[in-house]
C-alpha cells in the first residue's frame, strides 16, 4: 500500500493548547502522533513510503476560500510583526459569532473569524505543514484512480474539523474534502468519517451538494466537540438534502454498538454507488484514547477496517485524530491491514 507522508509535519509543534476552563496542556495533536504511525507501518514491511505531490493551491481552492487560505500564509510573521507579548504562538481571544459575522482588517481580528477554538494554535511552520497534509490526501486520491487499489495519507495536521474558511479542533485544512473534491470529477464520491469526533468542517463544504455522500459516525455533540454540529436531523440543504448521515452516539459505545452503526453507514453508501470512497480514519474511537469516551477495542478498529474494505471501492484513507500516542501505531496498522495492501 502506498503511505503519503511529508516532513514537513515536524515543523507544526505548538508548545500548548489551552482547554476548557483555561487549563494551559502540552498539545495533544504533536508530531509524535505520525512518528509513531509510521515507525509502525516501516517495521510492516507491506508500506511503500512515498513523498506527495506539489501541485501548488488550486485543488486546495477548490475547497478553501482564498482568503482564508491567504490568511493562514501570512497570520505568523504578522503575528511576530506586531511585537506580541508571548511570541511562542498565535491564539485569538474572541471569535466570530458566524451568524452575522463581517471580516475584520486586523489580525487579530481576522484570526478570530478564521479560527473556531482554542485548539488550532499557529506557528512558524504551520501552513507549510497544513499544505503538504493536504497534497498527502490529493496524491493519495490520484495514486487510488491510476493504480485502483487504497492508498494511506498520513495526514498531520488532521483536516475534518477544517471549514472551507476556518480552523478549529487541530485542523487546517480539510484533507478528506480536498481528496473527495478532486474524485468528485471522476464520478460520485462518498466521504465516510470515523473520527469520534463531528466531520463538521466536512459536512459544511459537501452540505448543498448531491455529487458527495457524506457520513459521520462520532459522539453525540450534545456533550462532545464541536457541539454546535454533528446533530442526526443535520441532512444537507437544497441539493444536497438527503446527501450528509450524522450518527451520533453515547459515552461508552463500545465495539458491538459501533460496527451496528457502520453497518447503517455503509448500507447507505452501497446505495449511493459511489466511484470512489475517503475514509477521515480517526483513532480516537480507541477505549484508551485521552480524548475520547468510546470503549472500542483494537479488535473492533480491526473489524472496522474489514467492513469498510468489503464495500470493495477504490478508497483513499487519510489520517484524521487518535491521541494515546502508544497504541496509534498499532491501532493504524490493524485497520489498513483490513484493505487489499
Amino acid at each position: 500500500m502506498k503511505v503519503f507522508f511529508s516532513q514537513a509535519h515536524r515543523g507544526h509543534t505548538p508548545p500548548f493548547e489551552v482547554f476548557d476552563g483555561g487549563l494551559r496542556v502540552p498539545y495533544l495533536e504533536n508530531p509524535d502522533r505520525a512518528n509513531r504511525i509510521a515507525d509502525a507501518l516501516r517495521g510492516a514491511g507491506w508500506a511503500e513510503f512515498c513523498e506527495p505531490l506539489d501541485p501548488g493551491l488550486e485543488p486546495i481552492l477548490a475547497v478553501h476560500d482564498r482568503e482564508y487560505l491567504d490568511f493562514l500564509a501570512s497570520a505568523w510573521t504578522e503575528w511576530l510583526d506586531s511585537a506580541p507579548q508571548d511570541p511562542s504562538t498565535l491564539i485569538p481571544a474572541t471569535f466570530a459569532l458566524r451568524r452575522s459575522a463581517r471580516r475584520p482588517k486586523s489580525l487579530l481580528g481576522r484570526a478570530g473569524y478564521h479560527i473556531m477554538d482554542l485548539s488550532a494554535c499557529i506557528m512558524e511552520g504551520t501552513y507549510p505543514a497544513a499544505r503538504a497534509s493536504a497534497h498527502c490526501a490529493l496524491s493519495a486520491a490520484r495514486a487510488v484512480v491510476e493504480e485502483e487499489r487504497p492508498a494511506f495519507a498520513l495526514c498531520r495536521p488532521p483536516g475534518h474539523h477544517a471549514g472551507r474558511d476556518y480552523a478549529g479542533g487541530y485542523c487546517f485544512m480539510n484533507n478528506a474534502a480536498v481528496a473527495a473534491q478532486w474524485l468528485s470529477s471522476k464520478g460520485r464520491v462518498a466521504v465516510l468519517d470515523i473520527d469520534y469526533h463531528a466531520g463538521n468542517g466536512t459536512q459544511d463544504i459537501f452540505y448543498e451538494r448531491d455529487d458527495v455522500l457524506t457520513l459521520s459516525i462520532h459522539a453525540d455533540p450534545d456533550f462532545e466537540y464541536p457541539h454546535f454540529a454533528g446533530f442526526a436531523d443535520e441532512r444537507g440543504r437544497g441539493r444536497g438534502l438527503g446527501f450528509h448521515h450524522n450518527f451520533p452516539l453515547p459515552r461508552g459505545t463500545g465495539d458491538a454498538e459501533y460496527l451496528q452503526t457502520l453497518n447503517q453507514a455503509l448500507d447507505l453508501i452501497r446505495a449511493f454507488k459511489p466511484r470512489a470512497l475517503v475514509v477521515s480514519a480517526g483513532m480516537d474511537i480507541y477505549a484508551d484514547d485521552p480524548l475520547g469516551t468510546f470503549t472500542v477495542s483494537a479488535q473492533g478498529i480491526g473489524e472496522i477496517g474489514n467492513r469498510i474494505a468489503s464495500l470493495e471501492l477504490p478508497t483513499v484513507i487519510v489520517m484524521e485524530g487518535g491521541y494515546a500516542n502508544e497504541a496509534l501505531g498499532r491501532n493504524i496498522l490493524v485497520f489498513l491491514s483490513a484493505f487489499p495492501t
